[in-house]
């Protein structure tokens, strides 16, 4: 059986590497089995060790050196050369005898959900037995302004990508118990968002359009609970887990 690819997306900064290292300690300690892949060329240093690393085959240093480009544009150029180079990433990791593939996409997120280059990535490795775990910001995510935000964020990648999806709020050790509370009444309770957003001050043209965001958002039944993760406290690291089981297997546990 194909192992299952979860793929973690997100805003920059908001905790993808730190997760997928946490989430493959969190495999090993329950005896399955999982594999990193790095795809982010830009990155300096990693929290993790990645058993497939795209800076084999692209560094964006690089990049900007051969093409004369700054930062920004040999991101853009490096996203569509991982994309020419994917069949040789595809082999690396299909030589890899495992249960889960742990796929830490690049920081910044429009190069992962909004460039063909990602679609190209999802059907290398297999877009049904993928499941993409996107990762609220809580500094971002704990207004009501921003949740709003990130739950359209979330729901762009998802009907961008057409692949299954978990939305969990990363760093979850870093919010108050209020804050937390609060997030965890916005995913369950519209009414409760749409109240807060009403009396989150000032009354400017962002909560406005935050509000008609949260409309359509309603119309399309795509509000959901929102899940806890941490890196620290390997806090919902299980929860993802079991998700991604329930969608790809039935709720059935890895045979070990």
């Amino acid at each position: 059986m194909a192992p299952k690819k979860l793929y973690l997306a997100g805003t920059a900064g908001c905790g993808k590497s730190t997760l997928t290292g946490a989430f493959q300690q969190w495999m090993r300690n329950e005896g399955y089995d999982a594999i990193t892949v790095n795809l982010d060329p830009g990155a300096d240093t990693m929290p993790y060790e990645p058993d497939v690393d795209i800076r084999d085959w692209i560094r964006l240093s690089e990049v900007m050196a051969e093409y004369g480009l700054g930062p920004n544009g040999a991101q853009i150029l490096a996203a569509d050369m991982l994309a020419l180079n994917m069949n040789e990433v595809v082999d690396v990791i299909d030589g890899f005898d495992t249960d889960y593939v742990l796929i830490d996409t690049p920081g910044q997120l429009e190069l992962f959900a909004f460039r063909q280059s990602s679609r190209v990535i999802l059907d290398a490795l297999d877009r049904e037995s993928s499941v993409v775990a996107f990762l609220f910001d809580p500094v971002i995510a704990k207004n009501p302004n921003g949740f709003v935000t990130s739950l359209l964020l979330s729901a762009t990648v998802q009907f961008r990508l057409t692949v299954s999806m978990v939305t969990m709020l990363a760093k979850s050790d870093l919010l108050t118990e209020s804050e937390r509370q609060m997030v965890e009444r916005w995913g369950a309770d519209k009414y409760s968002l749409w109240s807060d957003l009403c009396d989150e001050a000032p009354k400017d043209t962002q909560t406005q359009i935050n509000l008609e965001f949260l409309q359509a958002l309603e119309t399309m039944g795509v509000i959901g609970g929102v899940g806890f993760t941490s890196s620290e406290t390997s806090e919902g690291i299980a929860d993802i887990y079991w998700v991604v089981q329930q969608l790809m297997e039935g709720g059935e546990d890895i045979q070990r």
